[in-house]
């Protein structure tokens, strides 16, 4: 069975994006970056909302690659090598490679997922993530807290729903930024 992991970069305070929308202060070092090549080659198949699913996308393309350090070029293929699920209303279909567009997001379809899968599943985006939380899909939290305050934006964990977790691994950084693993021990809706 897989696991379902909700994995991001936030800042000390708690966002995922600051308050333009911006992710340029979560632009990792190659330390970093080896990290999340780590924990992505374990996963699967990748849930995407349709706004990180196109921030996700340039990782198909090759052009702006070859400048590239390894560590880079590895999670390219990393993307690349999973399988993609995009949830969206507006997309008439996918451009990238293994991907598939859903309409609507389907707790039931995705628990069949875990329930059929040999590998890790991961779940991106704060909507879309917050959707896995409140349906109690969500069985690891893998965050990478990179040190800086940006006083505002798109918060990283959702609103309304208490998680009771379990320490799993703390990582330190040379950078200044730290990972922090969580097994979720149970999900409290506090909208149900």
């Amino acid at each position: 069975m897989g696991t379902l992991v909700y994995a991001a970069n936030v800042s000390l305070d708690g966002y995922l994006e600051d308050d333009a929308g911006s992710l340029d202060w979560s632009v990792p070092d190659e330390e970093v970056h080896a990290f999340w090549n780590e924990h992505e080659s374990r996963i699967g198949t990748s849930l995407y909302g349709r706004r990180m699913w196109e921030a996700m996308r340039v990782w198909e393309e090759d052009d702006w690659l070859d400048r590239q350090p390894q560590v880079v070029l590895d999670y390219a293929q990393i993307w690349r090598d999973a399988d993609k699920v995009v949830y969206s209303t507006t997309l008439a279909g996918a451009t990238t490679s293994r991907t598939r567009v859903e309409r609507t997001f389907d707790p039931e379809a995705v628990r069949r997922l875990k329930e059929t899968s040999d590998r890790g599943l991961s779940v991106g985006g704060a909507a879309l993530g917050a959707e896995a939380f409140r349906h109690g899909l969500v069985d690891e939290v893998v965050l990478v807290v990179q040190p800086v305050v940006l006083g505002g934006g798109k918060p990283a964990l959702p609103h309304g729903i208490r998680l009771d977790l379990e320490l799993r691994e703390v990582r330190r950084f040379t950078g200044g930024s730290v990972a922090l693993h969580h097994a979720v021990r149970r999900t409290w809706d506090a909208d149900r």
